[in-house]
């Protein structure tokens, strides 16, 4: 089996924070909805919204993925194992 070539899996600080704010925000919104609990509903929906925002600032700062703009063009033993990689 030909190695597979992964570039990026959003292995982040911003990927990461933002998904531990959205995943607090999905439990307080579960437990205002199990109980009744309207306050957990807005406190769900906003660590929602600061985790996005979060996420975003962190990403501008530069803890985002870093993508190669000018990386150099692919040998023909690389552009080969790509070709056999998608038609397999």
């Amino acid at each position: 089996m030909a190695e597979e070539i992964h570039e990026d899996h959003g292995h982040s600080v911003a990927a990461w924070t933002t998904v531990c704010f959205l995943l607090l925000a999905s439990i307080s919104v579960s437990i205002g909805v199990a109980w009744g609990l309207h306050p957990f509903y807005y406190i769900g929906g906003a660590l929602a919204v600061v985790g996005v925002l979060v996420g975003k600032v962190l990403a501008k700062m530069g803890f985002g993925n870093h993508h190669k703009l000018d990386a150099p063009p692919l040998t023909a033993e690389e552009r080969s194992q790509l070709e056999s990689q998608r038609a397999s």
